[in-house]
């Protein structure tokens, strides 16, 4: 074949020099065009943003001026709302009084725990009295727990500036006399059972098995009368209380003593300069102002200087006017005295709501380092809480049982009294095996007032280092739905169930809303439940808890309390929502800084009759010094909020502002809304969209109300801790 013909087309024009130069110049000429018309643009976008700037910049500048030149008028007003805490205050000192007096004249012949002569008298001629039983102990129990709390609630319910060291000392050797004499008297009272113990011995067994039952205390006895070693599992009847004994004791003339206290009198309590929230050293320039308060609430030298000035004033007069002008004279010393007074009342007001303010923010301070240290086995005690009382299990030497004698009963009464029978016994040489003293198996009842969201652990109490411990117990198995523990015990004394303190921190989320004037419903809800707290005037009632989003039963619900009250018995029924100073060391927290959060939690409560709050996630985005919360206003009775129309609010102590974002935008900007302004206070910022029926309502709100759902804000620490 020849060759093959090109096709028509394929052969490649040659471009020239001079061709390929034009191509260069114009593909340069275009480049440069771009770049200009780039550079245009750049400068003409970068001069309007520029202006942009310069607007917003010229728009801020100019709403902070607005903002300063109101600022003082606006902080005076706040000043005049918030004295509403003083006055609170004010109120709660007069209620402490009047309570003493409404003692005093009752004369019911219970003695006023506050006065050391009256609580000595009672402890003395209580100490006197003998052969009581235990049922008569359990009657005089109630009163003697009664003067425990009373005690308890001066220490904590009475402000430090109102205490003094020499009546706190007074205060707590009272409690701690109390509770030594009456765990005595529960000794002394088992003793006497025991040694009926014959008399009372149940015709099958041929043991005596005894359970009495109060509402603070029961008691299960069993006494090894037979001493039959195939008799080891002693179970109280109508109870599922139960216990595995060893062969050992099970031969032995022993008793088995089971006392469960639904309170908890061994823990040592914390130090009451700790419970009151003793400044610490980052504290110290409120402590100051305490002290000062302290000295000058009822300035002497006050009334003084104004006696000396009137009385200088009434000499000048004598020497001075006539007969005829001195019924002028008095009604000048009356319009001065009368002045006198009302500038000593506002001094002392002053100071109060300084001391008020003081003791607020001490609430919300965390400390800088851990107060104790605990070693391996020691329960951390600001890690974990005992619940539902304590397990006083002891196994007992049996006394010498009275016996009939010709119409007699002969009782061989010994002088030691009653004997714990130690096991393990200190030396086994005697025994054959080194397993002759195994571990006792023990099931208790869960105190049914208190909640348990995971497994309980069991702690002993160490007498010798006086705290709790967690060896010594194995094989923990609990049973939530009959409320059984079942553990094995290598020594006897006292037991407790402890949980995580903090397993409800942080929270997910909460709500404050109204629900009338002087009546809020507060929401937390945890990962675990939904608690519900109603606030009216100065108390605080549990309205519900939720676990599993299904209701759960509580003695709690319906009942009245003052916060402080509420607040204890929240925390021993094991719904923990209170944080203390040490909690940050427990919990990952979203930390604010203590005044912001202060100032945020009183203008919350200032507005609370007619505004519901809520929490924003974007609280964790923004710095420590400033809170993003939602708001809304919200005037229906009792009715949840329906699609609520949610403002986001965004405060750093001195300065409030309404954010452009919403609750579901993509992310956190601190842009303010579109023709909004924005204020020194939270107070102020809300009242530019609030109708005149909620600042009606805000106005007409009582301090106690106000105080207390403040209180109740800041013990919670929602800012922080959600």
């Amino acid at each position: 074949m020849g060759p093959k013909a090109k096709k028509p087309g394929s052969k490649k024009k040659k471009i020239t020099k001079a061709e390929r130069l034009k191509l260069l110049q114009e593909e340069e000429e275009r480049r440069q065009k771009e770049e200009e018309e780039a550079r245009v643009k750049y400068e003409k976008e970068e001069m309007e943003r520029l202006e942009m700037e310069r607007i917003e910049k010229e728009k801020w500048r100019q709403l902070e001026a607005k903002d300063l030149e109101r600022r003082n008028e606006e902080l005076e007003e706040l000043y005049l709302l918030e004295g509403c805490f003083p006055e609170a205050e004010k109120l709660k000192q007069e209620n402490r009084l009047l309570s003493q007096w409404k003692h005093y004249i009752e004369c019911d012949g219970s003695p006023d725990p506050s006065v050391a002569q009256e609580i000595n008298t009672f402890i003395s001629l209580w100490k006197e009295e003998t052969n009581e039983t235990f049922e008569e102990v359990i009657a005089k129990s109630k009163l003697v727990l009664y003067l425990i709390e009373k005690l308890k609630s001066i220490l904590l319910e009475t402000p430090p500036y109102d205490l003094q060291d020499k009546n706190i000392t007074q205060y707590q050797e009272s409690i701690l006399e109390l509770q030594e004499l009456l765990h005595l008297k529960f000794n002394i009272a088992t003793e006497i059972l025991l040694r009926h113990a014959s008399t009372l011995a149940d015709l099958d067994s041929g043991n005596m098995e005894k359970v009495i039952q109060d509402e603070n205390v029961t008691l299960y006895v069993w006494a090894n009368l037979k001493k039959n070693p195939r008799y080891r599992s002693v179970r109280f009847s109508e109870t599922k209380t139960r216990f595995e004994l060893p062969r050992i004791l099970a031969t032995s003339d022993i008793a088995l003593r089971l006392l469960h206290t639904h309170y908890d009198h061994v823990t040592p309590p914390f130090p009451v300069r700790g419970l009151l929230r003793e400044p610490t050293s980052t504290e110290s320039h409120f402590a100051e102002g305490e002290v000062n308060v302290v000295e000058t609430v009822i300035p002497e030298d006050f009334e003084e200087e104004h006696k000396q000035q009137e009385n200088e004033s009434i000499s000048v007069h004598e020497e001075e006017i006539k007969v005829e002008e001195q019924v002028d004279t008095e009604v000048r010393m009356s319009s001065a005295q009368e002045e006198s007074k009302a500038t000593k009342c506002d001094l002392e007001m002053k100071l109060l709501s300084e001391t008020v303010s003081a003791a607020q923010l001490l609430l919300i301070e965390n400390t800088s380092e851990k107060l104790y240290f605990f070693e391996d086995d020691e329960v951390d005690t600001c890690q974990f809480t005992m619940l539902g009382g304590v397990y006083h299990l002891d196994i007992l030497e049996l006394p010498p049982q009275c016996k009939p004698v010709k119409g007699w009963m002969i009782m061989e009464i010994l002088k030691e009294g009653l004997q714990k029978y130690i096991y393990p016994p200190g030396t086994t040489e005697d025994f054959e095996t080194e397993n002759a003293f195994p571990p006792v198996e023990v099931m208790l009842e869960v105190h049914e007032n208190v909640i348990f969201f995971e497994n309980p652990m069991v702690a002993r109490w160490d007498a010798e280092g006086r705290h709790w411990k967690t060896d010594g117990i194995s094989n923990v198995s609990y049973k939530s739905g009959e409320r059984l523990i079942t553990f094995s015990l290598e020594t006897f004394g006292p037991l407790t169930l402890i949980q995580d303190t903090h397993i409800n921190m942080p929270y997910q989320s909460w709500e404050l809303r109204p629900l009338d004037v002087n009546k809020v419903l507060l929401t937390v809800i945890t990962v675990f439940t939904e608690i519900q707290i109603q606030i009216k005037e100065d108390l605080c009632m549990l309205a519900s808890i939720k676990l599993n989003n299904k209701k759960h039963p509580s003695v709690l619900e319906g009942k009245w309390m003052n916060p402080i009250s509420f607040i204890i018995a929240l925390k021993e029924a094991g719904l923990n929502i209170f944080p203390t100073g040490h909690s940050h060391f427990y919990v990952v927290i979203n930390h604010k800084v203590p005044l912001v959060e202060m100032k945020a939690c009183r203008q919350m409560a200032l507005l609370s009759s007619a505004f519901a709050f809520g929490w924003s996630r974007w609280n964790a985005h923004c710095d420590s010094q400033k809170v993003v919360l939602k708001v809304m206003e919200h005037l229906a009775k009792e009715e949840p909020i329906q699609n609520p129309d949610w403002t986001l609010l965004m405060f750093s102590g001195d300065r409030a502002q309404r954010l452009k974002i919403d609750e579901y935008s993509e992310m956190f900007s601190e842009a303010l809304k579109e023709e909004t302004e924005f204020h020194s206070t939270l107070y102020h910022m809300v009242k530019d969209f609030a109708s005149k029926e909620a600042m009606e309502k805000i106005r007409s709100a009582k301090c106690q109300f106000i105080n207390s759902v403040c209180h109740m804000l800041l013990s919670i620490r929602l800012l922080s801790y959600s």
